[in-house]
């Protein structure tokens, strides 16, 4: 007897050696990625793609096993990170709480979170409230990661409680730390959104896709993170495969852009496209206008572009929105330097204040006078992009 509970205590009823536990754990660790990207957050939170119910539930389930969260908090607390970003309001952003904090006690930030509950009836409405959720995953959440780890001690014995320790840390790490809090503080960017918000790798597998967290803040309600075609999102990868045999709907992507040759006036359909890819146009603005106006004045004045610190060169892409009162200062004095380059950080500035506009026609008649006068400007790159911007359209339905 004490040896068969010994053996059970070293290898469980499974009997499995190291290399059979590792690929139990990165197939667990795996599939709970999957439950939170596909389901908590493409399918829940932003209403992007649609699961056979049976799909559905089994994320759910797997969701209340391996990590205790419950469906309507995570999604109310997406929700308004998304509607709050980089505010005092955001649950998570590092802007505000500090990259340390979000990265290493992200947990401790959903957890307090969670406990508005004006926050999570407002934020969660839509999420899942049916019997089981009422008493079961929502009742008991702590009754799913105590029976994984029953589960995981007996398939391996004193092993699984270690494995049970990683997958409890993986979400809090990975999700809560890494896309929370690096993925709005380091990485690459392909649109300038109206946040800080960064690709970590252009190669979205390990954390199922959410490493393309800069795209996804682009359009936040596309099934789809790969945007641009250097880029993979594993996670879509799943959905696809799962709409290949009926048992996933996507119900939205990121639209694509069209742009019209010859075009004399920008119209209506110019304007729906320019506010539907304003990040896109801004990011071509920085990238086209900005950066060769700095380098050419930098060149006349027998400068490097590189002498203007590479902080204050990205904020320009962002008028400076998130420096602090010194560099914004620094920024300013950058930016009055340069004539041209003063110039064109105008013409931004009012560009996003036409964005900003309400109502149609105002709108409309603003973009008008801002491509008019850009292409009177004398300035090649600003001619240019206005000419491109002008010709914006939204791709017609097949």
């Amino acid at each position: 007897m004490f040896d068969s509970m010994l053996d059970f205590a070293a290898r469980g009823l499974s009997g499995a050696g190291w290399g059979t536990m590792l690929i139990y754990l990165l197939v667990v660790t795996q599939l709970t990625i999957f439950a939170v990207t596909l389901y908590l957050h493409r399918s829940q939170a932003h209403r992007g793609v649609d699961f056979h119910p049976v799909i559905a539930h089994f994320f759910r389930f797997w969701a209340w096993l391996t990590t205790g969260m419950v469906t309507k908090e995570w999604v109310a607390i997406h929700r308004k990170h998304h509607a709050k970003v980089e505010t005092e309001e955001d649950p998570h952003s590092p802007q505000i709480y500090g990259i340390k904090r979000v990265f290493w006690d992200g947990v401790t930030l959903y957890r307090e979170a969670s406990e508005r509950r004006e926050d999570m009836e407002k934020y969660g409405r839509g999420a899942p409230d049916d019997w089981i959720e009422r008493r079961v995953y929502a009742g008991h959440p702590m009754a799913g990661i105590v029976l994984m780890m029953l589960i995981n001690i007996a398939l391996f014995g004193v092993a699984g409680v270690a494995i049970w320790a990683i997958q409890m840390a993986w979400i809090p790490f990975w999700a809560a730390g890494v896309v929370n809090g690096l993925g709005h503080w380091w990485g690459y960017r392909n649109f300038e959104s109206s946040d800080t918000a960064t690709n970590l790798v252009p190669w979205g597998v390990w954390i199922g896709g959410e490493e393309l967290h800069n795209n996804h803040h682009a359009f936040p309600s596309s099934a789809k993170f790969a945007l641009r075609k250097f880029e993979f999102d594993i996670g879509w990868a799943v959905i696809r495969s799962l709409q290949a045999v009926k048992l996933a709907k996507v119900l939205r992507v990121a639209p694509s852009l069209d742009v019209r040759p010859n075009v004399a006036l920008p119209d209506t359909d110019t304007l729906k496209a320019v506010l539907t890819h304003r990040f896109h146009a801004m990011t071509d603005f920085y990238r086209n206008v900005i950066v060769p106006t700095l380098r050419e004045e930098a060149a006349h004045a027998g400068e490097s572009i590189r002498d203007v610190p590479k902080r204050l060169r990205r904020a320009m892409a962002d008028g400076g929105r998130w420096l602090d009162g010194d560099k914004r200062a620094q920024l300013d004095a950058v930016v009055e330097q340069r004539p041209k380059l003063q110039v064109v950080c105008d013409y931004r500035a009012r560009l996003v204040a036409l964005m900003e506009q309400r109502g149609a026609d105002s709108a409309l008649k603003a973009l008008q006078q801002w491509i008019h006068e850009a292409e009177q400007s004398g300035i090649r790159t600003l001619q240019e992009f206005a000419q491109r911007l002008k010709g914006y359209r939204l791709p017609t339905a097949a």
